[in-house]
């Protein structure tokens, strides 16, 4: 499956548009890492455990998109995009979301 952000793919045309895809994926964030991502806030340095999270949770709202690319037919998604969002009364939840249009391409 090629997942693209750009809106067409060089020498292979759209054949067939078969629709938005959406993959989402929804994770906590737990005690360890909040501990220690408030240290690295008071003295600086980057936050492996959200960036662990964070490159986990793309990954699964990737693969989610792909499946559901192939559900409709595709073997394509172009103008791929993703979002981010912190969820939950006490922000512990992080939010990766990604969709594009599927299509079938040569």
């Amino acid at each position: 499956m090629l997942i693209t952000t750009t809106h067409f793919i060089e020498n292979r045309p759209v054949q067939e548009f078969k629709g938005i895809v959406f993959g989402e994926s929804i994770t906590g964030i737990n005690v360890l890492k909040d501990i220690s991502a408030s240290f690295r806030n008071v003295f600086g340095g980057r936050s492996k455990g959200y960036e662990e999270e964070l490159i986990k949770a793309r990954q699964e709202a990737l693969m989610e998109l792909e499946v559901r690319a192939k559900e409709v037919g595709a073997n394509a998604v172009v103008g791929m995009s993703f979002q981010y969002a912190i969820l939950g009364a006490d922000n512990g939840m992080m939010m990766v979301t990604c969709s594009g249009t599927a299509v079938v391409v040569e």
